[in-house]
């Protein structure tokens, strides 16, 4: 079993000392009850839950996963699981951001994204258990009645009952407009829902008394594509509008996917057979809603990104520092030893300092994009709030994408740092590197995020999260342009910003004229963004830490790996930016016959 240990000080930098989050916090309605010794006593305690709870069912929970009765179709979670979330709510964590009308303590939704990144580094599997109910609560919250509120939200708050997403089905994947659900009107104001999903995240388990499921599906009237799709909240056992729950629903778990990682979180064939009903929101508005559960879910998928990057450095960092594997090209650097350990060879440090970088990075971009969740929903200045739900919309999917293939980058690494020890089970690293390739798919694969960045956030809107975030950095360089200790970066920094848009712009220009430009460069002009966006962050990150009162190691660190950063993966765009500009004939010139 590998050891977790929650990265607290780094955590507290970035949001204290990156962020100023107290600042903005004071500002913003419920904010004030966020005090810093109010905010590090809830962070201590999620370490430890972290920590010493759900980091030991990790391995166990993997080797079990989860079991189906096929004659009751109950799912039985591994072992420690419950009573692990059983402490979970009693601990008060799944009412931490929610609204004080619903049974929640209406903290700042930054602060969840620390919470989050332990809980998903200690047992991602746990942490897709409690992962969508955020999720429903949202669409709850946002389209749902008051009545529906008050029944479904407060019992998801108080983690009585958990919530999920059913969006996908057999036959349609990601292709919305294909899905085949019904939704009958009874005359009672009730629907019967019928049909098939699947790749249900917690669709079924013995977590909870009851799972409420957000469906997409089709009025009789419904007119094709995505227009006409609504949304339905269909509980496991139904629920009458006095929040009083009765008979088991016509609704089931047909099966377990057999997934590759990520063993212990149940993924779920569901069968909806005239199932019990209720419309949320406006009919054929439910992509509406879908996409405030599924803007909410990838930021998530994101974190659990980083809390598989920090875990793999963890891991990489333990067994480089005490296995002895030859000696240093330019010497003995323990020549006491009879050899020395791994941290001292280039390439390992190449590996870790990746990881680091992208760990600390990432970190800083994804609780940014966490902090303007907080200005979206409490500013009470509307033109501050328009500003960062266009800036959050614009980051979401490079988030989600950027965080999830650093971490199977990173799992990559931890099992080339451990070498014949990272791909047997034994050892526990390998387990990692399966749970981190699924995160790159669910919630849109890394493909999909790319085509949103590009053609919904870019496009369609002109660029203007773009533009804001552009804005930023350019006001940023500016008011360091006389600090010499930033001399080194804001350069660099300035450049790419700058190039950055000029690409921006030839592309949508080349789009104009051929929209197969889109799809041909969608996947670099993420990458691209999202190298330039972290090289900001980490220029900020050493700005930050020579201002604070951290520790002169600690300052040294940020400054070491901020200039690999810009030494090694920055350049990375410069590639991009090549197949961006490459255009779409050599992806799509070649007849399809030709393939073989």
């Amino acid at each position: 079993m590998t050891r977790y240990a929650a990265p607290l000080a780094d955590m507290r930098f970035v949001l204290f000392d990156l962020l100023d989050v107290e600042k903005q916090y004071a500002r913003l309605p419920g904010g004030e009850a966020a005090t810093r010794d109010t905010l590090d006593a809830i962070f201590d305690e999620a370490a430890k839950f972290s920590e010493q709870v759900l980091a030991p069912l990790n391995a166990s929970g993997d080797e079990e996963g989860c079991t189906l009765d096929k004659a009751t179709g109950n799912v039985t979670t591994p072992k420690g699981f419950k009573e692990a979330y059983k402490q979970y709510v009693d601990g008060g964590w799944s009412s931490l951001n929610a609204p004080e009308a619903y049974g929640g303590q209406h903290l700042p939704e930054s602060i969840g994204a620390p919470i989050k990144e332990m809980l998903d580094s200690a047992n991602l599997s746990w942490g897709n258990f409690p992962l969508l109910s955020h999720g429903a609560s949202e669409a709850l919250r946002l389209h749902g009645e008051e009545w529906q509120r008050v029944a479904f939200l407060k019992p998801i708050v108080e983690g009585r009952w958990t919530g999920t997403m059913c969006l996908t089905e057999p036959h349609c994947g990601s292709d919305l407009g294909l899905l085949r659900t019904r939704a009958e009107p009874n005359p009672d104001g009730t629907y019967r829902i019928s049909g098939t999903k699947i790749f249900i995240t917690a669709g079924e388990h013995d977590l909870t008394e009851n799972i409420v499921h957000l469906v997409l599906a089709r009025l009789p009237d419904a007119p094709a594509g995505v227009k006409g799709i609504s949304l339905f909240i269909v509980p496991k056992f139904k629920v009458d509008r006095d929040g009083r729950m009765g008979a088991r629903n016509a609704v089931a778990c047909g099966a377990i996917e057999h997934k590759m990682g990520i063993k212990a979180s149940v993924t779920c064939v569901m069968n909806f057979d005239a199932a019990e009903g209720y419309l949320i929101g406006a009919p054929n508005k439910g992509l509406n809603a879908m996409f405030t559960m599924m803007n909410t879910a990838r930021l998530a998928v994101g974190i659990q990104g980083l809390g598989l990057i920090e875990r793999a450095y963890q891991i990489s960092l333990a067994y480089a520092r005490e296995r002895l594997q030859g000696r240093s090209l330019s010497g003995p650097k323990f020549p006491d030893k009879p050899a020395d350990p791994l941290v001292v060879h280039a390439d390992i440090r190449r590996m870790l300092l990746t990881q680091k970088a992208f760990a600390e990075g990432t970190r800083a971009l994804s609780y940014y994009a966490a902090s303007l969740v907080d200005l979206v929903e409490r500013s009470p200045d509307e033109a501050e709030r328009k500003r960062a739900d266009e800036l959050l919309s614009f980051l979401i999917p490079i988030v989600k994408a950027l965080l999830t293939e650093a971490a199977n980058e990173c799992a990559y690494h931890a099992v080339q740092i451990h070498g014949g020890h990272g791909y047997i089970r034994e050892t526990g690293i390998e387990q990692f590197a399966r749970d981190a390739r699924i995160t790159t798919i669910y919630e849109g694969t890394t493909g999909i995020q790319a085509l949103d960045l590009l053609g919904r956030k870019i496009l369609a809107t002109q660029g203007v999260g773009l533009r804001h975030f552009l804005e930023e950095i350019g006001a940023f360089c500016k008011a360091q342009a006389g600090n010499a200790a930033l001399a080194e970066f804001i350069g660099p920094l300035a450049k790419a910003a700058q190039e950055w848009g000029d690409l921006t712009l030839a592309l949508g220009k080349r789009a104009m004229a051929n929209a197969d430009e889109v799809g041909a460069a969608a996947v670099d002009y993420l990458f691209y963004s999202g190298y330039v966006a972290l090289a900001y962050f980490w220029t900020r990150s050493v700005a930050a830490a020579e201002a604070s009162k951290q520790s002169a190691d600690f300052k040294a660190a940020k400054r070491h790996t901020a200039r690999f950063y810009f030494a090694r993966i920055l350049p990375r765009t410069l590639t991009h930016k090549a197949a961006v500009e490459a255009g779409s004939d050599s992806l799509l010139a070649m007849p399809d016959a030709l393939f073989g």
